[in-house]
């Protein structure tokens, strides 16, 4: 709730706020730039010109109150991280160095590669991938779908990533790609199995002319709003795991043939102005999807794919791309970076097009390349076709 004395604030600055002529910006509408903070604040969507909208509104409150510091009535409003100057060596390029008592590699003590155990059962799942009808029937007419599940990020790269991959040749046209993933829906939202964003999901695999049966892959990319407020490493990464659980088996409850989820952390977010999730929220949260896939492999009931070991709770999980590279200063095996013109100018958190571009051809150039997912992403491959 805003304080009292935040809306009175506000409701000054209104009053204060000189008339505009024609030509000039229009007058600020403080209620509504109000009420877009605090979808903000939810982790709901904000477009790039709605969050320039409230920081028109945040700098004429500050000129009605004649360019004082932020005071009390501030308090509606978070505070900016504060700028972010560290550095941290990528989960890739960690061995087996500590960062606070966890060890590096994708899959932990300092590898990047899945267990010899888990790579086998992802063939064997992958090999199960295939052209599947309405009903969920092998069909040399059937398709294959691909979801992505997650935030706006996630829905801003992977709708690049749809672009690049349908004109790319070496992509069969019976794997069909879906963004499943929609601004403002973190970790919190997708553990909701009434939330409404499922609805959003069933209507663009309509759309997309498949069925629940045919989804076959998904690419989850996922966070949490604000995660300062769920506490410290390893707390905040913690509770995003535990919502990443009970999203996934809402998945495999929907989409009963969901083989495969390939699974990527954040982009780089050291130029974030917001609370949003800046640094070093988004590098750690990496360790919220390595301790998910650990303790698959470890055999926690509520993470069971295989139905020879008791009934079946959610899909086989992998690292997908992994995505984060710190900074400007490029990662060892491929040279990525980012710099402050591949994130959004309002928040530093959001992806620009170059930003979504770079995860794009990531996520693509490790679909087309992981022995894994070549059987049935690339064309010609003996899954992509009825057995």
């Amino acid at each position: 709730m805003i304080p009292r004395c935040a809306l009175l604030l506000l409701a000054s600055a209104t009053l204060l706020a000189p008339l505009q002529t024609r030509g000039q910006e229009q007058p600020i509408d403080f209620d509504r730039a109000r009420q877009i903070f605090e979808r903000s604040r939810r982790g709901e969507q904000v477009s790039d010109d709605e969050r320039a909208y409230v920081e028109r509104a945040k700098k004429a409150r500050r000129e009605a109150r004649g360019g004082q510091a932020q005071g009390r009535g501030d308090k509606a409003l978070p505070p900016a991280p504060p700028k972010w100057t560290a550095h941290l060596t990528p989960l890739t390029e960690m061995g087996t160095s500590k960062y606070k008592g966890e060890d590096g590699g994708l899959y932990g003590g300092g590898r990047n590669e899945p267990p010899k155990s888990h790579l086998d059962a992802a063939m064997r799942e992958s090999v199960k991938i295939r052209p599947l009808d309405k009903a969920g029937n092998p069909s040399r007419e059937g398709k294959i779908g691909v979801l992505s599940v997650g935030m706006s990020n996630t829905t801003q790269e992977y709708s690049r990533f749809m672009d690049m991959a349908n004109r790319d040749p070496q992509k069969p046209a019976n794997v069909i790609l879906v963004d499943g993933a929609q601004g403002g829906q973190t970790g919190t939202r997708w553990a909701d199995p009434g939330a409404p964003l499922w609805q959003k999901v069933d209507e663009r695999i309509k759309s997309a002319g498949l069925t629940a049966q045919q989804i076959q892959v998904a690419w989850m990319k996922q966070a949490e709003a604000g995660p300062a407020r769920l506490g410290e490493f390893p707390q905040h990464a913690r509770a995003l795991k535990d919502n990443l659980i009970t999203a996934l088996g809402h998945l495999k409850q929907r989409f009963p043939n969901l083989r495969i989820v390939y699974l990527s952390s954040r982009i780089y977010a050291g130029y974030a102005t917001t609370a949003l999730n800046p640094e070093p929220y988004a590098f750690e949260e990496a360790f919220s999807i390595r301790w998910l896939i650990q303790d698959q492999i470890g055999g926690k009931p509520e993470l069971n794919y295989d139905e020879a070991r008791g009934p079946v709770k959610c899909p086989l999980l992998l690292w997908g791309p992994y995505l984060w590279a710190d900074g400007e200063t490029p990662r060892k095996a491929d040279g990525l970076i980012y710099k402050r013109e591949d994130l959004s100018e309002n928040d530093g958190t959001h992806p620009s097009e170059t930003g979504r571009a770079k995860v794009a051809e990531l996520l693509l150039r490790f679909l087309k390349t992981d022995a894994t997912a070549t059987p049935w992403f690339t064309r010609g491959s003996s899954s992509s076709q009825e057995k």
